[in-house]
Parts: C-alpha cells; structure tokens; sequence
C-alpha cells in the first residue's frame, strides 16, 4: 500500500531534518549539517511530501485528488481509466527539458568515467589558503594558518569539482592541477569524488516530483554520510562534535581518506545508475507526452 510507502518516507526524511530544522528556530549553527539545507536548495516542506515518480498508480478510494495530509505532492496528478491517480505527464514543464538534458548527461558521463581517489580533500584547505576567508568562523582551524598554506601547497590540490574550485581562495586557484569552469562539468566531473556523489542529491530533487522522492531521500542520506567525512579530512577542529579528523596532512590520514573515498564511490555510482534511469523515463516521458508550456 503506497500509504506505508508515504509513512516510511515521513520517518526517514524527519530522523535527517527534524534536527536542522530545531536549530534554525534556536538560531544555531551546525557547520557539518547546515551545508545540505542551505547550499542544496531543496524546500524541506516539498521534502517531506513523498511521491512515487514517473507512471507509478496509486488507488485513492472517495478523493479525487490527492492532498498534502494524505503525505503526497498535492499536484499535479490525473486520473486514468483504471481509476487510479498518476503524475500527469502532461505537466512536466517544457522550458526545462535542456537543464534534464544536462543532468542526464552529465550523471552518464560521470557513470562512465574512471574514478580519481588522488585529491586528498584539499579542496577546504585551499578555501582559506593564503588568508582566504574562513567559512565556518566559529569553529577552530586544527593547525595554524602558515602549516595549512604549507601543507597544501606540499600535496597539491587535485580538485575535479568546479563547484568547490570556485570557492578556492585567489592565491589556491594557480595551485590546483588544472583550472576549471562551469562550461567544462561535463568533461571533468569523476564519481571518485565527495562533491560530485554529494550531488546526486541536488540531480535528483532537480527532477521531482517526477523523479520519485524515494532516491531524493536515498541522495540526501547518502550526502549527509559524505559530508562528515568532507568535513573530517578539513583543516577545521570538529571534535567537539564528536568527529575525529581525518589526518590528510600525513600519509597515513591521506590513505584513510582515499579508502573512504572509493567505498562512497562505489556507494554513489550503484545510486547514479538508479537515478540514470529515472531521468531516461522522464526525458522519454517528455518526448512521447505532450508537455505544458510556461508562458
């Protein structure tokens, strides 16, 4: 019954936002969690709205449409002959079939291309390297400013992910391996890397309510695992949260980090294989249905 369906999906999205959501009415800051609600802007009320995606039917006996207590997207939904409540296909708006376009191919192209497991996290060191700004201004560096400037220019960022090159500080850029825009995602985006599967979240609620909330929440969970060791391999003191840096300024911490590394990849691309294949539902929904246009 997709009422069970609905309820799970209630518990599972409370256990992740619940906290979050107690800590903006209290006006704290937690700099690990706070990433996945405020970079990734995805309303936690649509969140909490369970739909089953694409040309999934649901018997909603005495209503005709379904509501939000009920724990399902309100709209936009049809009924078929079969007396069942579907995703109007009809409705999936046609202005933005060239971003769905570009999520596929990009979740393609990162599907296919060999994993990297060689940046060592820097991407966070090079953000205040040089005296470039400190983005969680409450919590503690673990070294001084000159052992950070040191240690990433001795290992060197390898960053892959142009959204997190793009917050390098001016002095980290000329470091990196290679410069990168926004133009070029598509060539350079890899699954080894934590930002790229922490993404998958964004392409997934990218496309609901079409793309099924199922594997929205499957992508935040993963993210939220993601990010604690994003953040762990940081140049920021986390213990007193209870989180233990991950060491990459050592050799030994480096290898902790690339081990983790490849077990999210191989996490993230089994989910990226899943998320290919609902997007290839929705863009060849899109081609065979006629589709609504925004004006």
């Amino acid at each position: 019954m997709w009422q069970r369906a609905a309820e799970r999906h209630a518990g599972r999205v409370s256990r992740l936002v619940d906290a979050h959501v107690e800590r903006r009415a209290a006006h704290k800051k937690d700099p690990v969690a706070d990433f996945l609600f405020e970079y990734y802007r995805f309303r936690i009320s649509h969140l909490r709205l369970w739909s089953p995606g694409l040309g999934v039917g649901l018997a909603l006996p005495d209503e005709r449409q379904p509501r939000s207590d009920h724990g399902l997207v309100p709209d936009p939904w049809t009924t078929g002959g079969d007396g069942h409540i579907r995703l109007d296909p009809t409705r999936i708006p046609a202005h933005r079939q060239a971003g769905f376009m570009f999520i596929r191919e990009l979740l393609a192209r990162t599907l296919e291309r060999p994993p990297l497991f060689g940046c060592a996290g820097m991407h966070e060191w090079a953000m205040v390297h040089g005296g470039g700004a400190v983005r969680h201004a409450d919590v503690p560096l673990r070294l001084s400013r000159s052992d950070i400037d040191r240690i990433l220019e001795e290992v060197g960022p390898r960053c892959t992910h142009f959204d997190a090159f793009r917050f390098f500080s001016r002095s980290a850029r000329p470091l990196n391996h290679m410069e990168l825009t926004r133009s070029d995602m598509l060539g350079t985006e890899q699954p080894g890397c934590l930002h790229a599967n922490m993404d998958l979240y964004k392409w997934a609620y990218k496309g609901w309510p079409w793309i099924g909330s199922d594997l929205v929440v499957d992508g935040l969970e993963l993210a939220f695992e993601i990010r604690e060791l994003d953040m762990r391999a940081s140049p920021y003191d986390l213990r007193s949260q209870g989180l233990e840096p991950v060491r990459v300024e050592t050799p030994d911490g480096r290898a902790e980090y690339a081990a983790e590394q490849k077990a999210f990849c191989d996490r993230a691309q089994t989910l990226r294989r899943r998320l290919l294949s609902a997007w290839d539902v929705l863009l060849d929904t899109m081609q065979r249905a006629p589709v609504q246009k925004c004006l």
